[in-house]
């Protein structure tokens, strides 16, 4: 404490104008790069660090030329969409937006093959193919047409024919995928440590390059969205038109979060400048909390766009986090210094700043240090945002304890503030009544903890890990009524493949086929010869089985496979399923035009593999991913008898799905490692083996009650809400080590456990209660966004501070009595 006093009498304390100096020339260079910040929400931020499942994502969509990057119009117009106008009126719609330069094609009920003339068969497949683009087709028989056609019906068009879709097609250029792959081998070979000089510097010009497009195409999807929306207002005096699509779904969690860090985190600015008003009364205690904090979140923002470190959907709550630890701190050295001033009002202000640094700077680094700890066990995610987000949290809390220990006391030696006469009668009876409760119902402190630790136990038991992205947005918001638009009437919204590899051909020939009885043409021979094609019976009809048995699940909407396709064909032949022959010609039969359409998106002999589209409907209430991903692979390799290495499950609903699983078992498995990290710390700290169990028992609690009341309330653990865990040990934590400290030097001056607890009640208490009316007050703007994480991260904010604060008022206290943890 000597090295740490004359540090503070010798630089700080003696030169406080150097310090401000000092602290603006970093915010001069922290704003040059603030036009780096930014926000990202690609498919890398919501996977796995690593994850395979992304690379085999791409790679089933180059293998059968399809791809996610697509918006979805839909269009229920209010009169008959089958007329001459209603048509009409659908079609200059589509030719506006196709107009757009980022838009490559589109897909809608116009320009599709009807397949409906009596002459067609699949002889004359490829000349009386005809569309509402291109030929004088009925409206009636367009319709009648569309929904007795296999593919098209809860696809395009709804089941009922109210209800149209027009697909605008995005394509990504070449240039993204020949810098991903530079970037991802280069990252390879600097990962693994055999980098030249010339690899790593390569490394790092291709990942700006990389970054750079990435924004500028980020950029174009984002302009390219407000076209499109700019086009459908006029459409929408005489339809009910809506906007979806992973693009479209990515845009505006972007847009929302934006929206949050800036309007609401304003908001909260604001509720948190005006609680502090209300508490202390004095200009000084407001304009230096908003200057430290301030600070903090202007230095952070800098520091990221130097380093050009983006900010995730996960991580856009580091901002308010910041605010809250940075306003804590300054809370605590503010009563303290109020405290200190009081109890002798003829000191000099100096002493008095130096008396209040020396006394709080040891349970503040500690505190600091054990809510890095708390964020630190985000870092073992296998989530490249999540360990972000700790890592930002651990910079940002050691940038909040330097600030505040070194931006504040130059504040106040400048801005002495004068001795307020309210100190002295400034007791509060919210932390007077919980003293009192405390001694007289000790009993009943210790019996409601234990029913609150049975509630959260049981809690803990209901929580799920699954949730869908349209329970991100409010009932209200366009993209949620998009969502259930595109689930309820055109097959779901999420994607989700199902690819199977083919069996390798047998290396030698089996002998003549035709000297059996068999026809291998008309029906199932074993086929080993003609293992090296998927156009056999056999094959077809399990890949039949395999497409009905998918679209039996209740959580698919649509599914499209080489079984849609042979049901065309089928319709086209007359009705009549084809036979073996048939199915060997029906590559030949297809014309070229068609082939994206019905062949390549679903059959690829090159690799060996068929795939299935399906569509996941995120409306579903009792959605759960993995269940459903297991049910799946189970049912392919052990009723279908596929090795698992043949079945693959790919898309978003893989990806996403991952991620929630990974966060589960990094976050909810190990906070228990976290506590014992915690409970070394205290026991370092304290000294004492009693108390650090004693500390950890509210910290317990609080982080119990808030995952209990989720799994209560039935609230989803997602990337998201997974990160109150660490938040509320974080909060609890401080209440602890700050009220433990004062005990002890309040338990020195008379060796009175009731008396030093009533002392602190009115003492730290008052710190503590502070802060958490404070954040509280200034979190609960959040329920006003349109964002349901951002909602649910003020709610459970609150909730936290008011857990850890009633913990350390009543379970702490009681606990120290109890064990006579002083002696």
């Amino acid at each position: 404490m000597n090295r740490i006093g004359a540090f503070y009498d010798r630089i700080i304390l003696a030169h406080p104008w150097l310090v401000l100096l000092a602290f603006a020339a970093l915010m001069v260079l922290a704003a040059l790069r603030f036009d780096q910040f930014r926000l990202d929400a690609s498919a890398e931020s919501l996977v796995l660090e690593n994850d395979q499942s992304l690379e085999e994502y791409r790679q089933v969509n180059r293998t059968f030329t399809t791809s996610d990057d697509f918006l979805v119009v839909t269009y229920t117009p209010d009169g008959e969409l089958f007329t001459d106008a209603g048509l009409s009126r659908l079609a200059g719609l589509r030719d506006e937006l196709a107009a757009l330069e980022a838009v490559g094609s589109t897909n809608s009920i116009l320009n599709i093959p009807l397949l409906h003339s009596p002459d067609l068969t699949l002889d004359t497949v490829d000349t009386e193919i005809k569309t509402l683009d291109e030929d004088p087709v009925d409206p009636a028989t367009a319709r009648q047409a569309l929904l007795a056609n296999p593919m098209y019906p809860n696809l395009l068009i709804s089941e009922d024919g109210k209800t149209t879709a027009i697909q605008l097609n995005l394509p990504t250029p070449s240039r993204y995928f020949d810098l991903l792959n530079q970037r991802n081998q280069l990252r390879e070979a600097v990962d693994s440590g055999q980098a030249s000089a010339a690899e790593q510097q390569a490394y790092e010009q291709v990942s700006d390059e990389f970054i750079r497009y990435t924004e500028e195409l980020g950029a174009t999807r984002d302009r390219t969205i407000s076209e499109v929306r700019s086009i459908l207002e006029p459409y929408r005096d005489q339809a009910t038109i809506h906007l979806g699509g992973v693009p479209m779904i990515v845009a505006d969690m972007i847009r929302f979060i934006g929206n949050d860090l800036s309007t609401f985190g304003l908001g909260v600015l604001a509720f948190l400048l005006l609680t502090l008003a209300i508490i202390f009364r004095q200009w000084r205690w407001v304009a230096v909390p908003l200057v430290c904090c301030g600070t903090t979140v202007w230095l952070m923002i800098g520091f990221l766009g130097w380093t050009q470190w983006p900010v995730t959907v996960i991580s856009s709550n580091f901002i308010s986090l910041l605010l809250i630890m940075t306003l804590s701190l300054t809370i605590h050295l503010i009563v303290r210094y109020r405290e200190f001033q009081h109890d002798e009002p003829r000191a000099d202000a100096r002493l008095v700043l130096r008396n209040t640094l020396l006394a709080m700077i040891k349970p503040c680094f500690y505190m600091a240090l054990t809510t890095i700890v708390a964020f630190g066990s985000l870092t073992f995610s296998g989530i490249r945002p999540v360990i972000d987000f700790g890592w930002m949290m651990t910079l940002g809390l050691t940038v909040a304890f330097l600030i505040t220990f070194l931006l504040f006391p130059a504040l106040l030696r400048l801005l002495p503030p004068p001795l307020d006469s309210r100190v002295s009668s400034d007791r509060i009876p919210f932390t007077d009544a919980f003293a009192r409760f405390t001694e007289k119902s000790g009993g009943a402190v210790l019996l409601g903890s234990g029913a609150i630790a049975v509630l959260c136990v049981i809690g803990l038991n209901r929580l799920t890990v699954e949730n869908s992205f349209i329970d991100y947005f409010k009932s209200s918001t366009e993209i949620h009524q998009g969502m259930v638009t595109i689930d309820d009437r055109l097959g779901g919204t999420t994607p989700l493949d199902v690819v199977i590899t083919d069996e390798p051909a047998p290396e030698a020939g089996g002998g003549d086929p035709f000297a059996s009885d068999c026809d291998p043409f008309v029906q199932d021979c074993g086929d080993d010869e003609y293992r090296d094609t998927w156009y056999t019976y056999q094959k077809m009809r399990q890949l039949r089985e395999v497409h009905d048995y998918l679209d039996s699940l209740p959580e698919t909407g649509k599914v499209l496979s080489i079984a849609t396709t042979l049901d065309i064909l089928a319709r086209v032949n007359g009705g009549e399923p084809l036979n073996a022959l048939e199915l060997a010609f029906v590559p030949a039969a297809v014309p070229s035009d068609l082939e994206d359409i019905l062949l390549t998106p679903y059959i690829s002999e090159e690799a060996d593999k068929a795939r299935f589209s399906i569509r996941i409907l995120e409306t579903m209430p009792d959605l759960r991913r993995q269940e459903l991903l297991d049910r799946i692979r189970n049912h392919l390799t052990e009723n279908f008898g596929y090795e698992r290495e043949r079945v693959l499950l790919s898309g978003m609903t893989v990806m996403y799905n991952n991620m929630l699983q990974s966060l589960f078992d990094s976050q909810i498995k190990t906070i228990g490692v976290v506590f014992a990290a915690i409970a070394i710390m205290f026991l370092i700290l304290f000294r004492s083996v009693k108390l650090a169990l004693v500390g950890i028992a509210p910290n317990l609690i609080a982080a119990g009650s808030v995952l209990g009341l989720m799994g209560w309330l039935g609230i989803p653990l997602d990337m998201m809400t997974i990160t109150v865990a660490a938040i509320t040990v974080g909060i609890a934590v401080d209440d602890t080590i700050h009220y433990i400290h004062r005990f002890r030097t309040e338990f020195a001056k008379d060796g009175d456990y009731i008396a030093t607890m009533h002392r602190c009640h009115r003492s730290i208490g008052r710190a503590m209660f502070y802060t958490s009316l404070t954040i509280i007050s200034g979190f609960s703007i959040l329920v006003l966004s349109n964002f349901i994480p951002t909602i649910y991260f003020g709610l459970f904010t609150g909730f936290a501070m008011f857990m850890a604060l009633l913990g350390a008022l009543t379970l702490l206290p009681r606990l120290i009595i109890a064990v006579r943890a002083f002696g």
